[in-house]
């Protein structure tokens, strides 16, 4: 337990060294790493900017597997960050099986957002939201929970009525599940758009590559396009379809070369 705080406090000292120069590296300079936590400072930092949405940063778990080697290794370092509190994972509602990442200051903080426009719109009891990160977030840790454990640790804090669920799931905290209605999501709240923007930078990203002769580019330039209908960057967009295994890269002589995977 004391190496993995060491760790993680070697990757927040790195993490807060490059924060200002994070957004000029380039994809080629830093697209591996040998720890998942630095890994997902690293992509925290940098997060593209989306204007008009208020979100804090979150990381794919397809990125990950494209900046570290060996997935077996993801899998059980992200499992030992959740347990340890450090991150939350959570199933994102793009139809495909995606799951993305976020730290769990950064969850509260997205959570505070939501609280502060909910008291500003005087929209129900918002005491509810209280017992949610006091009681739930605290203690359930995985990305699912069912209506009966949900209902008894919102219980811990006061008289749960439906409405105050009905509450939670108006403010994007959680989605019902559409196998087992008795089930929900914990979700990121303002999530939406950017989801659609990831779906439409995905399809837009491989459209490009495949409408070149030998469907390949050179990483460099590649990187320095624009998307038309995506806000998120084409940095973001290449580590998570790279690490989904729709595009792969090959090393050259003159850099590295991303290529649309043959099926």
């Amino acid at each position: 337990m004391e190496r993995g705080k060491k760790r993680r406090r070697e990757a927040e000292e790195i993490e807060a060294e490059n924060r200002d120069t994070n957004h000029s590296l380039s994809l080629e300079q830093n697209l591996s790493f040998s720890d998942t936590n630095v890994a997902l400072r690293m992509m925290r930092a940098q997060f593209p900017q989306i204007d008009k949405v208020a979100i804090q940063p979150f990381i794919l778990q397809s990125q990950l597997y494209s900046s570290v080697k060996d997935r077996t290794q993801v899998d059980r370092e992200l499992e030992s960050l959740r347990r340890d509190k450090v991150v939350r994972i959570f199933k994102l509602n793009t139809g495909q099986d995606d799951h993305g990442i976020m730290f769990l200051e950064d969850y509260l903080k997205q959570l505070e957002h939501v609280v502060k426009r909910m008291e500003e719109k005087k929209q129900g009891d918002v005491d509810v939201f209280k017992w949610f990160k006091g009681h739930v977030i605290e203690s359930k840790l995985e990305p699912s929970i069912e209506h009966e454990e949900l209902y008894a640790l919102l219980s811990l804090g006061g008289q749960v009525k439906d409405g105050h669920i009905s509450l939670l799931i108006n403010a994007g905290l959680l989605t019902r599940q559409l196998i087992d209605p008795n089930m929900y999501w914990f979700a990121i709240p303002n999530i939406g758009s950017v989801l659609k923007g990831l779906s439409q930078g995905r399809k837009e990203l491989l459209s490009l590559l495949n409408r070149r002769r030998y469907k390949e580019m050179m990483l460099a330039p590649l990187e320095k396009m624009r998307l038309r209908l995506s806000p998120l960057d084409m940095r973001f967009l290449l580590r998570d379809l790279i690490g989904s295994g729709h595009l792969k890269t090959a090393h050259t002589p003159s850099g590295i070369v991303v290529q649309v995977s043959r099926d």
